[in-house]
């Protein structure tokens, strides 16, 4: 691997922890009124890094609670908050649920390569990398689907089934989105950028692999979110 890029990717993937940090501290402190949120920030400013912090300053951060103890100091009025607002935040939340998929399935991969034989590699694809986005996707649903449950159900007098009926029906456009985004991005860097242009190859055991991942789940975002607005006009999405 180039020096330069060797260094951009550690650089990256280090300014991203501690925009991860940041955030955890934060919220733990100021808990989020959605209370999935408080994993879903964190957890996208794993790839959004200084991106997702700002914006967790500037439209997602909750109001400081007053020493007494009643209300609220420093408070933002999130109720007036505009629609591309909402549908950032509703992508977010999409995509944590998509991080943690592929983080966990991609080490899991590697870890165990039983696995990605089980998902087809050597027996329905060639390369491996087709194997384990099925498992990425079958993971990401799964995260997805339950984010989507907790947001859902609190706001809404249903049954746990109900709830889960609701989750699947706003989080599955949203998710297919997120990762047909994702796997391009991947896709191109995997099969043509690193072997063609760098001349080497793409491994999950690298900071480079995850440096290039951080800018296809912002590809994933950017897909999502036009998903997202369709969805939460519909009120097939709830306003985050």
């Amino acid at each position: 691997m180039p020096l330069a890029l060797h260094l951009a990717a550690l650089a990256s993937l280090l300014v991203a922890a501690v925009c991860a940090g940041l955030i955890a501290y934060d919220v733990a402190r100021r808990p989020q009124h959605m209370w999935i949120m408080n994993v879903a920030w964190p957890v996208c400013a794993l790839f959004g890094g200084v991106l997702v912090l700002l914006a967790y300053v500037r439209v997602g951060r909750a109001p400081e609670p007053s020493r007494s103890g009643q209300g609220h100091e420093g408070s933002h009025d999130h109720g007036v908050s505009s629609m591309a607002v909402s549908v950032g935040k509703g992508a977010l939340h999409c995509g944590s649920g998509c991080t943690l998929g592929d983080i966990i399935a991609e080490w899991i991969a590697v870890l165990i390569p039983a696995v990605a034989v089980a998902f087809g590699w050597h027996w329905l694809f060639a390369e491996k990398i087709f194997a384990v986005w099925v498992l990425d996707f079958l993971l990401a649903f799964g995260f997805g689907v339950a984010f989507q449950y907790f947001a859902i159900k609190p706001m809404r007098d249903i049954t746990v089934r109900e709830g889960i009926l609701q989750a699947l029906k706003a989080d599955t456009a949203s998710l297919i989105a997120w990762q047909l985004g994702m796997y391009g991005a991947m896709a191109l860097a995997h099969f043509w950028l690193f072997p063609e242009m760098i001349g080497t190859e793409l491994k999950v055991a690298s900071v480079e692999f995850w440096f290039t991942m951080q800018i296809a789940m912002i590809c994933g975002f950017v897909t999502a979110y036009p998903v997202n607005w369709w969805l939460i006009r519909a009120g097939v999405k709830e306003e985050m």
